[in-house]
């Protein structure tokens, strides 16, 4: 079954995510945001706020900052360590005088932080621009990754604060973390924190999971605390590299294809992916199209059949 997506001039519903203990700040939060026009998930705790947003990705959470089990700080630092929620703004929840809450929060990876008793017009403003900030992130990650740009950035001590897509799938596995966070490679932690001085070690060659040779290479310095990183990819190696060849593909068809030959779904794909669904069901129309097969079954045969001719 697809998923449902909005019709001709129907603006996509915001999902909220709202994580607290508290019954009555969840019912006064439920109602103003979804007045306000977005949808709302709950959890209760920590570890139900992750389970959640690993199976349905919010747009923003809002996080208490104090909960029973696992609290609002560690909470987000796994969310963060997860690529398909590192880009989702976390805006944290606490006491008035909780100076030193506000500071973990924003340590953890939140945003920014709301103040209790929350007045509900002032956290839907914050809310709507720091869901405008992200989307812009998100879209300009996107334009480079569909450019065949695979980019990511990192801070002084090397620790990975964002990617663009396919560099995220390209490194899953392959980065070393640091606190539950994936970081570059020792040599260019050492290279950065040396002053970032001179050439690039040549130790930053690494083997993604798929067999693929990749390399990072830094571009230079992007803002006060955040260092640029090119990952060039090896197209002679490689399962996509194989498929593109053989079949014509561009790098997202191979993509698609390799995905789909792996008995994912279509929505499968494109969490994977970090699409839509319709994306990839575009996609497939071309790749049938130059396959010349009119079904999932017949592609996956083709692919096994190639692969395995190597």
């Amino acid at each position: 079954m697809s998923e449902a997506r909005p019709g001709a001039g129907e603006r996509e519903r915001d999902i909220v995510l709202v994580v607290d203990d508290s019954p009555d700040t969840l019912r006064m939060l439920t109602d103003a945001i979804e007045q306000g026009g977005s949808t709302v998930l709950v959890a209760l705790d920590g570890e139900q706020a992750l389970g959640i947003a690993q199976a349905i990705t919010p747009d923003i959470v809002l996080m208490d900052a104090v909960m029973p089990g696992l609290d609002g700080f560690e909470t987000t630092r796994r969310l963060k360590a997860d690529p398909a929620l590192r880009h989702v703004p976390v805006i944290f929840m606490t006491g008035l005088a909780d100076t030193e809450h506000v500071v973990r929060g924003l340590e953890a990876g939140g945003v920014d932080y709301v103040a209790k008793p929350i007045v509900p017009d002032e956290l839907l403003a914050r809310m709507r621009v720091h869901l405008a900030n992200a989307r812009a992130a998100q879209n300009a990650r996107a334009a480079l990754d569909t450019a065949g740009r695979f980019l990511l950035a990192s801070d002084g001590a090397g620790v990975v604060l964002w990617s663009t897509p396919q560099a995220t799938r390209l490194l899953a596995g392959v980065l070393e973390p640091i606190d539950g966070r994936p970081a570059l490679p020792q040599p260019l932690r050492d290279w950065l924190q040396d002053g970032a001085a001179g050439q690039a070690p040549v130790a930053s060659e690494l083997v993604s999971e798929a067999g693929m040779r990749l390399q990072l290479s830094p571009l230079g310095k992007v803002g006060d605390d955040e260092h640029l990183f090119r990952l060039t990819v090896d197209d002679t190696a490689g399962e996509e590299a194989l498929l593109r060849q053989h079949f014509g593909l561009t790098m997202r068809e191979a993509d698609v294809l390799l995905w789909l030959a792996r008995g994912k779904s279509n929505r499968d794909i494109a969490a994977i992916l970090d699409l839509s669904p319709r994306t990839v069901n575009k996609h497939l129309e071309v790749v049938f199209a130059k396959l010349g097969v009119e079904n999932r079954a017949t592609a996956t045969f083709l692919v096994m059949k190639t692969l395995s001719e190597r």
